[in-house]
């Protein structure tokens, strides 16, 4: 299902969030002060504005209260972060995630209404984009630019039987390397281990396989 996304602030987390979000399909409006980034990004995303994200009724009037999730990912200053996800909220965006400095910053913004607080880090805002598209997805590592790691939990029609029967590298060119039951990770499991209600499986494999299964 297509969802409407609006990325606020476009750093290279909030790049790296549009850039996979539109690689999905999904509508991605990027909201940002600086006029060269707007000209940049405006190439692969659905629409790109050069707007001051602490300015409420610019916000108002873009109509920010229609997009299912605001990405809040604005840079060093931490006053517009938190302007800019306080207006979201009281706009009535469904789902806020921002992005914090630090600790104290995480518990304004919690404070204020965000629905998910991230940290900067390497590749997090491509991990972001597929957690947020793809609702049986837990976790999601990117190895290299071609492959992944995938952790999803068993869907139901898997319940109850073996591996051999699934054949998931015949059908989706992936391989399972672990599968969590409870406390208890079975490591590269056997063709012959049954799959069970609530297990946890970890897949490894290239990017087009693994967005087949997350289908």
């Amino acid at each position: 299902m297509k969802k409407q996304f609006v990325v606020i602030g476009c750093g290279r987390f909030g790049q790296g969030v549009a850039k996979t979000l539109c690689e999905y399909g999904h509508e991605v409006l990027v909201l940002d002060e600086d006029e060269e980034i707007i000209q940049e990004v405006s190439e692969y995303v659905t629409h790109a504005i050069q707007v001051d994200a602490t300015d409420e009724s610019a916000l108002k009037s873009i109509g920010i209260r229609n997009f299912d999730i605001a990405i809040i990912s604005i840079g060093a200053d931490i006053q517009a972060s938190i302007l800019a996800t306080l207006i979201a909220k009281e706009e009535g965006v469904k789902t806020v995630v921002a992005k914090a400095q630090n600790n104290v910053h995480a518990k304004v913004l919690y404070k204020i209404g965000a629905d998910r607080v991230v940290f900067p880090e390497r590749d997090m805002g491509i991990r972001l984009a597929n957690s947020l598209v793809t609702s049986n997805v837990l976790d999601y590592i990117e190895l290299t630019q071609d492959y992944n790691v995938v952790e999803i939990e068993a869907p139901k029609d898997w319940v109850d039987k073996k591996l051999s029967e699934l054949k998931l590298s015949n059908r989706y060119g992936i391989n399972v390397i672990a599968i969590k039951q409870g406390d208890n990770i079975n490591i590269s499991p056997y063709a012959e281990s049954v799959i069970q209600k609530g297990d946890i499986l970890i897949f490894i494999g290239d990017t087009e396989s693994l967005r087949k299964l997350e289908d």
